[in-house]
């Protein structure tokens, strides 16, 4: 008899304990939905700090800030999605970045938030270690964003050779580097301290 009430005691517990879990899960997830609601919206604003002018856009891509930190503080997935939307949607809304670029972003943007969600999932959560994820996020973003563009030129039947990569994701792009690796890492450990990481 006691056996048998000790087990419904557990079985109740369980089921309390797996309830439980199922709220902290769906909380977590809204929390989610609006902390990336409101980096897609970010993404589509802070490009009018340059002006909407292409040369300073390229050089400080301010777009990139809000996805990158996106991915640190959601996810990768919130990440991925995010960074693909946030091109495509404001070339819809505002008219850039322009086509085929806003394609070739898109692909960009994606591999930054999946990277930086990744990546601090799995190292450990110093802050030399937010560096590092980001710091390679951004080598893979760019890779990514020279071998959509090879394609997309390709397909248009123009050229996009070595050099064009270069100066594009590295030479025009050193004052936005600096902007980020000077202001994203600083950011996210501001969110750890706060406890608004959500993936971790």
């Amino acid at each position: 008899m006691l056996f048998i009430i000790h087990e419904r005691i557990v079985k109740m517990d369980s089921a309390k304990n797996t309830e439980n879990k199922k709220s902290i899960t769906f909380i977590l997830q809204i929390k989610r939905l609006v902390f990336s609601a409101m980096f897609l919206a970010l993404a589509l604003v802070l490009p009018f700090l340059t002006g909407q002018i292409p040369q300073i856009g390229s050089a400080l891509s301010p777009m990139h800030i809000p996805v990158l930190l996106c991915g640190f503080i959601c996810g990768w997935p919130w990440g991925l999605g995010v960074g693909f939307i946030a091109p495509l949607l404001r070339n819809l809304l505002f008219g850039m970045p322009p086509v085929p670029h806003n394609i070739s972003m898109a692909f960009e943007l994606a591999v930054y938030g999946l990277l930086t969600g990744i990546l601090y999932r799995v190292l450990p959560k110093k802050v030399p270690y937010i560096y590092v994820s980001l710091i390679l996020s951004m080598i893979g973003g760019r890779i990514v964003w020279g071998v959509a563009s090879y394609i997309i030129a390709g397909v248009r039947g123009t050229e996009f050779g070595l050099a064009a990569f270069w100066a594009g994701a590295v030479v025009n792009a050193i004052p936005g580097i600096i902007l980020h690796i000077a202001l994203i890492p600083p950011l996210v450990a501001a969110m750890k301290r706060a406890r608004l990481m959500l993936n971790e």
